[in-house]
């Protein structure tokens, strides 16, 4: 199999099994040796399999008048410290379109060399052993890593942190398994404890607490992996256009004095201190007959569903119109979402009033716009409320911040004042959702873990109603639970899940 990179220096792997020796002649006839590079050994990490490498400056072609190029190969004779598990060759190579193709249509000329198929190498690597699904997930991961947190976290996953979780998980539960199997068909025997079951009901209560509590982190490691979904929601014409283009620094949505101007959903894709964010503008909440614009509504509506962080764009003259000191956060925020929602579709806009330029009185913040049927089953948690156009008005607002300071801020988009202190609220705010990928318990990052997860939970609540009754068909449940953990890491597994993991893969990797 051969594995190629196009860059500026390219490698090929090369797998051959060295008891062929006319595949290790074919290799040998393709190499011409000029020099050992002894100063590459510093860059490895492990010196014990440094033992089983060798490094050499070679030519590459048929013969020294008819080479392809000057290279560095890299190989072993000893399989089991390689990548795949197999013995291997790499032959690194400068990245010119011409080397490349050269080097290919060389190798493809030898006997039971073919291209490798996406995924094929680390797949090798999955069978022989050397990494297991959750591993190899963390690997890919790595590869379409576009920010430091996502690079940290798939490296802490590829390095096995998941893989020895769950596994302890798995094997606490086989030898739970095989106690209660020892009762089922001992349990008359002097040998065996009279307290085993007691045994075994505690630790399975404390697995189940142990994976409940993981499947409990607030989808912090998926966010991280897929990336954080951040929509902009207010009023037409209140600075939600001017804010996404001050955060992403580049006028990503158009901005004008007309109210209305943003129709659609507009995104932005963002490295925000080294975490990824999906940001997005949003038409603006009003009563509207515009057959266009109530579909931009409705999109806007539908963000907000499926929204991570919610930043609400208010018009600073609320400030005075508004008793805040009567309010929660949770109150102001629900009855004023509720407000803006509220019948927005059939309305007629010229009866609409809006907050930022009309008088805000109690019935605004009545309990009839607490209502939850009105609030479009948008979740009112991780909110961010922006007072825009700062710059406009003289209005007091220590107390107001002092009310909601962790859930506010104030800026204007057109002098730049507040901004600074905004997007530190608004890291504080990522950082809080995806967590720190580098310290702490090992967060999940795939659905497919999810799903064994939740299952593995299902098969321990049902063992402790069926260890009432039967212990036999309980302690099929815990079998059902240990093979959930092993569907997660790979020690269970079928070609279809394998096959759906590896697809993704670069060619040959």
């Amino acid at each position: 199999m051969i594995r190629c990179a196009h860059a500026g220096v390219v490698y090929f792997r090369v797998v051959y099994e060295l008891n062929k020796l006319s595949n290790y002649k074919s290799v040998q006839r393709l190499t011409h040796f000029y020099t050992t590079i002894p100063f590459l050994q510093t860059l490895f990490k492990n010196k014990k399999h440094l033992l089983n490498y060798h490094i050499r400056h070679f030519g590459l072609g048929t013969n020294v008048k008819n080479a392809y190029d000057t290279i560095y190969a890299l190989s072993s004779g000893s399989g089991p410290h390689s990548f795949t598990g197999e013995d291997i060759a790499e032959f690194h190579v400068h990245g010119g379109p011409a080397v490349i193709s050269s080097v290919l249509s060389a190798l493809g000329t030898l006997s039971g060399f073919r291209p490798a198929k996406p995924g094929e190498f680390t797949k090798q690597a999955f069978l022989n052993g050397k990494l297991d699904l959750t591993e190899i997930e963390g690997l890919g991961d790595l590869i379409h890593a576009e920010t430091e947190a996502q690079r940290k976290q798939a490296l802490r996953q590829m390095d096995g942190v998941l893989n020895i979780l769950y596994s302890s998980w798995r094997n606490r539960l086989t030898k739970c398994l095989a106690n209660t199997t020892a009762f089922i068909d001992f349990s008359e025997e002097e040998n065996i404890e009279d307290n085993i079951l007691e045994h075994v009901f505690s630790e399975v209560c404390n697995i189940k607490d142990e994976v409940s509590a993981h499947l409990n982190d607030s989808r912090r490691g998926e966010r991280l992996r897929d990336g954080l979904h951040v929509v902009i929601l207010g009023e037409p014409n209140v600075g939600k256009s001017s804010l996404l283009n001050a955060i992403s620094q580049r006028p990503a949505a158009i901005v004008s004095p007309i109210a209305g101007t943003t129709r659609d959903v507009v995104e932005t894709a963002l490295n925000i201190a080294g975490y990824p964010v999906l940001l997005s503008d949003t038409a603006g909440l009003r009563a509207t007959v515009d057959v266009v614009e109530k579909e931009g509504i409705h999109r806007a509506v539908n963000r907000a569903k499926i929204a991570d962080l919610k930043i609400i764009v208010l018009h600073p003259d609320i400030i005075k119109q508004t008793h805040f000191s009567d309010l929660t956060f949770a109150d102001f925020v629900t009855s004023y979402m509720n407000h803006l929602l509220q019948d927005s579709g059939t309305m007629n806009s010229t009866q609409y009033s809006s907050p930022s330029n009309s008088h805000i009185n109690e019935h605004y913040f009545s309990a009839e716009h607490n209502s939850p049927s009105t609030n479009q089953h948008i979740d009112m948690t991780n909110i961010l409320l922006v007072f825009n156009k700062i710059d406009l008005v003289n209005e007091n607002r220590s107390e107001l911040f002092q009310h909601f300071k962790d859930n506010m801020c104030f800026l204007s988009c057109t002098t730049g004042e507040g901004f600074d202190s905004f997007m530190k609220v608004l890291v504080m705010k990522i950082q809080n959702l995806c967590g720190d990928p580098s310290v702490g318990s090992p967060s999940l990052t795939q659905v497919r873990h999810r799903h064994h997860l939740n299952k593995c939970v299902l098969h321990l609540t049902q063992f402790n109603t069926y260890s009432q009754e039967d212990i036999v068909l309980a302690s099929e449940q815990l079998r059902l639970a240990a093979n959930e953990l092993g569907q997660v890491t790979g020690q269970i597994s079928t070609e279809d899940v394998l096959n759906v993991i590896f697809r993704d893969f670069c060619i040959g990797k």
